[in-house]
């Protein structure tokens, strides 16, 4: 099961205390943030509670079709993060019968965890930062999860712009309006021009296929995956790619147009 599009907007109350609490009466909460990957919440007592406390804790939230309850089971370093502090969380939804499954499906490298993030998907698929208090839970299969575990953070003025071209680039959004192209299990060679990511594929299979803004690809050299699209398909449909497909999208002409992060993949 997944539950798509969650909003952490949670209810008043902790229902079940953290393992290891104290207190066995549900305690009040007076506001709940994403302060990067973790949870903040400040509760009627004063007190602050990290995601670390949460653990074992049985939370209600808010979702676009009602309620949910869900167990924070786990909360863990990110081992396979490139930069900065990403904490992973175990989501278990509570079932009608009682039984609890995984908020979220399973990621390339097996996990099926998330985090909070203070952003949201805007209306042309792009992703929009938000205030720390509206925020939804990403899962590490999605795109949103695997930029910021790329290095990508962008509660980070510097780095918004590359994490937003980094959601478009991991979905093959070539055109900057949401619609995506890629497919599950695809193997992709990332690069940046502020080095936070390198190129690193030596297979000979593998050649550049496009460079990236937040709106979307700058020019297209071959697509992804040609059963989902086509480069005369991608230039009749967005005419900012006109010309710019095919040979002429090299790392160096992406630059050109302004670039910033860029992608190969098997030809």
């Amino acid at each position: 099961m997944r539950l798509a599009g969650i909003l952490a907007l949670f209810a008043a109350t902790i229902l079940a205390a953290p393992a290891g609490a104290q207190t066995s009466a549900p305690v009040g909460v007076v506001s709940v943030a994403a302060d990067a990957t973790r949870f903040s919440l400040t509760l009627a007592d004063g007190r602050i509670l990290g995601s670390a406390d949460l653990v074992g804790a049985n939370l209600t939230v808010a979702t676009e079709t009602g309620t949910a309850k869900v167990r924070v089971a786990v909360v863990e370093r990110d081992p396979n993060a490139v930069q900065g502090d990403v904490w992973l969380h175990t989501f278990l939804v509570e079932q009608p019968d009682g039984s609890t499954v995984n908020l979220c499906e399973k990621g390339p490298d097996g996990r099926r965890q998330g985090f909070p993030l203070a952003s949201r998907v805007g209306p042309d698929g792009g992703t929009e930062n938000t205030p720390p208090q509206q925020f939804e839970i990403v899962c590490s299969a999605g795109a949103r999860a695997k930029c910021v575990r790329f290095g990508y953070r962008p509660w980070v003025p510097a780095e918004t712009a590359l994490y937003n071209a980094c959601t478009r680039m991991v979905r093959a959004d070539y055109g900057g309006q949401g619609k995506g192209t890629t497919r599950n299990g695809m193997t992709i060679d990332i690069y940046d021009a502020d080095g936070i990511q390198k190129a690193d594929s030596v297979d000979p299979l593998v050649d550049f296929e496009a460079g990236w803004l937040p709106t979307g690809a700058v020019c297209v050299r071959h697509v992804r995956v040609k059963e989902n699209t086509a480069l005369a398909a991608l230039e009749a449909e967005y005419p900012h790619l006109k010309g710019r497909t095919g040979d002429i999208c090299t790392e160096a002409f992406a630059r050109s147009l302004g670039a910033r992060l860029f992608v190969r993949s098997v030809k």
